[in-house]
């Protein structure tokens, strides 16, 4: 199905917005790039805030005398909550306006911030990564699209970009702030409470309104919409981009242990390393390979998945903390390349008010992988299975999933050609 549906810097400047500052009319380059670099930044903040409690996870069991389970529960339930909002939320920018719902969505990433901050026990911690979660899913088209409609190429670049450059800064950062601040457990929720609280009164002067539309329950009926244009290509870049998320689920969760397990113990922030290191190498292919076509990059992000996978079960069996960072360095690169390649290939297939939704629903295809890696070895390793042992399964696991996306991508593109 072909349409016809202009260029991104068209269709930008028809969006009415009565808030533009003097001299920055809303389809002038310098107002495109503030705002790009807004919904940028509003991505960072947020996935950042989504990955500050994974070096804290082992603080808290042992403060709280908790299961080790508790963390994954706390980490799972965060995912759950994103495929939600996601599915129930995500629809409401057409009703009440990007601006409005991208303000509400960053106050409620603040309460639950304050929630984690003031938490004494794993209840306030889970329920305020539910609000995250929630939050989360509100947010994530609008943003996405807010980023490939300011800039058609650079938005493509910072919408697969942003995500892991949150997630490793939040990791690194609060690992920082466990081993060297005081209150570390309060310390890195204020500190990005803060920043959130900057981005959503910039968020007020500067985001475009976008159409509104009456209100009415049928917003909030579950939907994924792929168009019928984007069908084909969405299932053969959705394995990749289940695949590359949840060796990110399970670094979020799981790698601190993993990396305390290989390294005999010691400070508490290099534990972030393996995290940080895979989705910052993720983020720096991304601007690198900015360029290239979305089913190279497909290609490229599944073949490095697979090289960074085969290295952690090398690095496991050899009992090498120095290779197991190499392999999330390499492994990151498939991280990186495997989302963006899923997001140039499908961003251009759809028109203006389908593509929330279509990126919604690459969103959901990611953080089910994300959940499913994160809450499945934990809930084993708090059985009793062997963190490493659980590791290299799920390594071959997604290695054979990967395998499958590739062929199917591989042969696509050969019909393509042919």
């Amino acid at each position: 199905m072909n349409r016809q549906v202009g260029t991104a810097d068209e269709r930008y400047a028809k969006t009415p917005d009565a808030s533009a500052a003097p001299g920055q009319r809303p389809g002038s380059p310098r107002r495109r790039l503030a705002t790009l670099s807004l919904a940028s930044s509003v991505v960072v903040a947020f996935l950042a805030a989504a990955n500050a409690p994974s070096p804290l996870y082992q603080r808290y069991e042992a403060a709280w005398h908790a299961s080790p389970l508790i963390g994954t529960i706390a980490f799972a339930a965060y995912a759950a909550a994103v495929l939600a909002g996601l599915l129930w939320l995500s629809q409401l920018p057409a009703v009440f306006g990007r601006r409005r719902v991208l303000f509400a969505a960053i106050c409620a990433e603040i309460a639950a911030l304050l929630l984690c901050a003031v938490a004494g026990s794993f209840v306030l911690i889970v329920v305020g990564r539910v609000v995250q979660g929630l939050a989360s899913g509100a947010a994530f088209g609008a943003l996405s699209a807010t980023m490939i409609e300011a800039d058609a190429e650079r938005g493509t670049i910072a919408s697969a970009a942003s995500p892991g450059t949150g997630s490793g800064l939040g990791a690194l950062l609060s690992g920082l702030a466990v081993q060297f601040l005081p209150g570390p457990a309060h310390t890195i929720y204020l500190i990005l409470a803060a920043v959130l609280a900057v981005q959503a009164l910039i968020v007020l002067r500067i985001v475009p309104g976008g159409g509104r539309r009456p209100a009415s329950l049928d917003v909030l009926r579950p939907r994924v919409a792929i168009p019928d244009q984007a069908r084909a290509v969405f299932l053969a870049a959705a394995p990749v981009v289940f695949a590359v998320w949840a060796l990110s689920g399970f670094s979020a969760a799981l790698s601190p242990a993993l990396y305390t397990t290989l390294s005999g113990g010691g400070a508490v922030w290099p534990t972030a390393l393996p995290l940080f290191i895979l989705v910052g190498c993720g983020s720096i292919a991304t601007v690198i390979l900015r360029r290239a076509a979305g089913p190279a990059l497909t290609i490229t992000g599944a073949v490095s998945t697979l090289v960074g996978l085969g290295m952690t079960v090398a690095a496991i069996e050899l009992r090498g903390v120095g290779l197991y960072l190499a392999a999330s360095a390499v492994a990151g690169v498939g991280f990186g390349t495997g989302f963006q390649g899923a997001i140039r290939s499908l961003a251009p297939l759809a028109a203006d008010d389908e593509r929330p939704a279509l990126l919604s629903a690459v969103f959901i295809v990611a953080y089910i992988g994300l959940g499913i890696a994160a809450v499945i070895p934990g809930a084993l390793v708090s059985a009793g299975a062997s963190l490493t042992t659980v590791t290299v399964e799920l390594a071959i696991a997604l290695a054979v999933l990967t395998s499958i996306a590739l062929g199917a991508t591989l042969r696509a593109n050969v019909r393509v050609l042919s």
